[in-house]
């Protein structure tokens, strides 16, 4: 089995989070007993901002059995589909990062929509990638992927 996890789950363990850093620490270590831990470019990148240098982020993935995966062309191709998805539909709503539900949210004044961006090309990157190249993604944010990537098995905290 091969594992996909997102940034959120390894600064869960990296910053730490209290709330959720030992649910965090058991899914990596459940996953890992079960197959293999893998991560894409952009996690990669992302989780370099918590070491000092290359040298450092390299011994923490040597040590959580954690392998860089590079995206390939169907990947890529399917991050930008659902890049363009989000992106119609985005001026109109925000999404629930937990249950994926979308609302509005309109100008006391004018009553115009004013809307934001959740969500960068970079997490349709992590989703394509977990959905093309392993068999689940460990995350936190449950909401967006299952409306981006539904044939995604997603696991959650335990």
């Amino acid at each position: 089995m091969i594992t996909a996890i997102d940034t959120n789950i390894l600064l869960d363990i990296l910053i730490p989070d209290e709330e959720h850093a030992h649910a965090s620490k058991k899914l990596l270590e459940i996953y890992n007993e079960k197959g293999s831990l893998i991560i894409s470019e952009i996690v990669f990148t992302e989780l370099a901002s918590q070491f000092l240098s290359e040298k450092e982020i390299k011994a923490f993935l040597s040590d959580t059995s954690i392998r860089l995966v590079h995206s390939n062309e169907k990947s890529l191709s399917l991050a930008g589909e659902k890049w363009k998805e989000y992106s119609k539909g985005r001026q109109d709503n925000l999404q629930c990062p937990s249950c994926g539900k979308k609302m509005s949210v309109h100008c006391p004044a004018c009553n115009k929509n004013i809307s934001f961006r959740q969500h960068i090309i970079s997490d349709f990157i992590i989703g394509a990638h977990a959905l093309v190249l392993s068999d689940l993604l460990l995350t936190r944010d449950r909401g967006f992927y299952k409306t981006y990537f539904r044939d995604l098995k997603i696991i959650q905290e335990t």
